[in-house]
């Protein structure tokens, strides 16, 4: 693939390499390798249980982190294509960013910062850097997956700056010197970035509408909404039910896709980077024009106030903080209640937040119910 790519793209054969060096596969490159290291990883398999908005068990149809994760590798590839990207580590990349995900969504996270405040805290970013490099238990010759630094770099999306420098000390010049010295990670990880954006404002109007939470009439107050959904109409006079809802984000998906290429490569143009780490010495170059910009922040604002604050949702949210927080304390408790291979770890109280940050909505809710006798009553 690497003839193929742009100059500033990540090119497999000038990759920094593995923390543990390995000699190369036969028939894949370094970004392939990684892509089949994650699918095939436990915490990969248990995006399938993990909340996106509503609780695994609210209805089959609602996405999860698996759904959403591999909408995002879609729609991430579509574009790295365009641009002449790495798809595969762009792939990886997004198949791996979730990896990190406590059950429950953002409430869980929330829950387990808050029990991990006198001790480090917890970001599901780091969490998953985390996953891959240490968590998963696969090879017999190093924890984790030894994934490469560009994969690595792009999981890593945010990180608090003390965090960052723990990184950096552990790891001279890794993933964590960005964060540090303020450049910017590859332009396929940036990609990662924005696709997921493009993903979750798409599926969150599709799961938000399903759940009968939002309304088709009620989404006519987003400007970007309405004027696909009128668009639609005039191409399509008789279309009712589902079909104007599936009509107008596939018309909206296309068109904040469209604009990425051409506002990134606009961008990329204007700054003419010589390769990949001239482009993260650089501003931001993958990116959406202003005005679809300001389009998808009106999306956002809309979603928050009337589905991420619906009091339906912040209801289970509420139920879901306090599960978390009862499993946190009974296994701080009462440590041998977990797997052996956290009992045994010293630093317990990151034991129990990694035991926790692990687990399936439906998991947690089961070992809860276990350890308390409290039956979730959503």
């Amino acid at each position: 693939m690497s003839g193929s790519l742009a100059p500033y793209a990540s090119d497999p054969a000038k990759s920094r390499g593995r923390r543990h060096p390995e000699p190369p596969a036969p028939t894949r490159d370094d970004f392939q390798r990684d892509r089949d290291r994650i699918v095939h990883s436990t915490a990969f398999r248990r995006l399938v249980y993990k909340t996106q908005v509503f609780i695994n068990h609210e209805g089959d149809l609602f996405r999860t982190r698996l759904t959403h994760s591999l909408e995002v590798a879609q729609l991430g590839r579509s574009i790295a294509r365009s641009l002449s990207l790495n798809e595969d580590l762009v792939e990886a990349i997004a198949l791996a960013h979730d990896l990190g995900h406590t059950p429950f969504g953002h409430a869980g996270q929330d829950a387990l910062d808050a029990c991990m405040r006198a001790h480090g805290g917890f970001e599901h970013n780091l969490q998953s850097l985390r996953m891959v490099d240490e968590l998963e238990e696969r090879y017999p010759q190093f924890d984790g997956l030894n994934l490469s630094f560009e994969t690595r770099e792009g999981i890593l999306k945010h990180c608090s700056r003390a965090n960052a420098e723990r990184l950096e000390q552990a790891e001279p010049g890794g993933v964590g010197r960005r964060f540090c010295d303020r450049t910017q990670p590859s332009l396929e990880a940036q990609l990662c970035n924005l696709a997921d954006e493009i993903a979750y404002n798409a599926h969150d109007i599709d799961d938000g509408v399903r759940s009968g939470l939002i309304s088709i009439a009620r989404l006519g107050e987003v400007a970007l909404f309405d004027r696909f959904r009128r668009e639609a109409l005039a191409e399509h006079p008789g279309l009712a039910g589902r079909r104007v809802l599936y009509e107008t984000i596939r018309r909206m998906l296309s068109a904040q896709v469209y604009d990425v290429i051409d506002a990134t490569r606009a961008a990329i143009e204007r700054v003419a980077p010589a390769d990949a780490d001239a482009a993260r010495r650089s501003a931001p170059l993958v990116l959406f024009s202003d005005a679809m910009r300001s389009d998808s922040s009106e999306l956002k604002r809309f979603l928050f106030r009337n589905l991420y604050r619906h009091p339906r949702v912040v209801r289970t949210a509420e139920q879901a903080q306090s599960v978390v927080r009862a499993l946190f304390g009974c296994y701080l408790a009462d440590p041998g209640q977990m797997p052996e291979g956290y009992v045994r770890r010293s630093d317990r109280e990151r034991a129990v937040a990694d035991y926790i940050a692990g687990m399936t909505d439906r998991f947690a809710i089961r070992e809860h119910e276990r350890l308390t006798g409290e039956r979730w009553d959503a």
